[in-house]
């Protein structure tokens, strides 16, 4: 493994995984801090709807989870003494997704997803992997996910036969300003060459170059888009690359990865 970078790696993805994210590049002796710029809400109304999803889970071959987020929301409203059936499989697109599942209780016999070999972690890589050589025929799926997203795999499964239905569990949302994160975002800014963006969203890259985000300061946002960039997926580096950034690498969306790759900007 290559050494650990001088460079304080900016990890931008929603709290609590921010945190960990942090957490765990630290113990990789990587520099590492939050600046989450996207905020996960739940909402009553998703909630009552999360809750009938679980109590009617049994009738469903798949629940395809789009990320740790979607997991959580779901998990969130689950009532009490409710199971996750032996019966019905809990897909993901990537490790960090799993990893929820099974601190959800989810069975890891119950779990699909791609496998930590696969060259991405998206649903094209769920289908490919572990979903398409399957019969769905008639089978029942959810996909579980924000306010909006991706409708390729359901999109996907459906011409294969099944009856899928989404449920919106979560908003999206941009970060609040005002306070830590706008003095965190200052202190990035005036140091562009010892700092890394680790991107993991597209929408997290929107925020923040957002018309009404502290970085629209027009020299403010020349330091921001200075700032190399990791992206955890090549539509996020293409994101990135059109918005401006100057030098943007896609990234596995590993620590050990993240540690490996963040060097180079030494």
């Amino acid at each position: 493994m290559s050494a650990a970078s001088g460079a304080v790696v900016v990890v931008t993805r929603p709290q609590p995984q921010a945190d960990e994210w942090v957490a765990r590049l630290q113990a990789l002796g990587q520099a590492a801090m939050a600046l989450p710029l996207m905020r996960i809400e739940r909402v009553l109304a998703f909630d009552a709807a999360v809750a009938d999803a679980w109590r009617d889970l049994a009738r469903h071959r798949l629940v395809m989870f789009v990320s740790p987020n979607a997991v959580l929301a779901f998990c969130a409203a689950r009532p009490a003494g409710v199971r996750w059936p032996q019966t019905t499989l809990a897909a993901a697109t990537g490790p960090g997704t799993v990893a929820a599942l099974r601190a959800q209780g989810v069975p890891a016999a119950c779990t699909v997803a791609p496998p930590m070999d696969a060259a991405t972690f998206d649903a094209e890589a769920l289908w490919t992997h572990a979903l398409a050589g399957q019969d769905w025929s008639g089978q029942s799926v959810l996909v579980v996910r924000g306010e909006d997203g991706r409708d390729w795999l359901a999109d996907t499964l459906g011409r294969a036969g099944a009856s899928v239905a989404c449920l919106v569990a979560y908003r999206r949302a941009p970060p609040v300003w005002p306070g830590v994160l706008h003095d965190t975002l200052v202190a990035v800014a005036a140091q562009p060459a010892r700092h890394v963006w680790l991107f993991s969203s597209s929408q997290c890259i929107a925020h923040l170059l957002a018309p009404d985000a502290p970085a629209a300061d027009p020299v403010r946002r020349a330091a921001v888009l200075a700032v190399p960039v990791l992206a955890t997926h090549p539509r996020i580096a293409e994101t990135a690359q059109r918005s401006g950034f100057h030098q943007v690498v896609p990234v596995t969306p590993d620590p050990a990865a993240v540690v490996q790759a963040a060097p180079r900007w030494r």
